[in-house]
């Protein structure tokens, strides 16, 4: 119900290329570290964003979407499930056209309000399993 394969492709074919990449920082044991990798091997630009705001994969970090001084297209969101809501309302103000929520990220909540603003939204998948898929 939240990651139905038409929006996935649209997220990943459509959306643009700007990821945000909330929870991304040089830490290369976490798994938005290797996820930034794979999107970066299929075309997009990452976004760090993380309140160290390191420089990831050659990218300039943020400590917020709302310090990107530039428009983002999706905002993939690597923060637990209790924050992971004020991050997609973030993304609407931010004047994104997607949010993705990471694998075990869930709020149906925000879904719902992501939805109702308009944004494409996929929830509990990763784009590094799926974009492969697109072949």
């Amino acid at each position: 119900m939240y990651a139905d394969a038409e929006t996935i492709r649209k997220i990943l074919t459509e959306s643009g290329d700007t990821w945000a990449v909330v929870g991304l920082s040089n830490n290369e044991s976490r798994v938005a570290h290797g996820v930034a990798r794979v999107l970066q091997r299929f075309g997009k630009r990452i976004v760090p964003v993380h309140p160290k705001a390191e420089t990831v994969h050659g990218e300039q970090g943020y400590a917020t979407l709302e310090e990107i001084p530039f428009p983002v297209d999706v905002v993939d969101v690597f923060v637990n499930s209790g924050l992971a809501g004020s991050v997609a309302d973030d993304a609407v103000a931010k004047g994104a056209k997607a949010v993705w929520f990471q694998l075990g990220v869930i709020d149906e909540a925000a879904y719902d309000r992501t939805r109702g603003a308009g944004l494409d939204m996929v929830m509990d998948r990763c784009p590094a399993i799926e974009i492969p898929r697109l072949g």
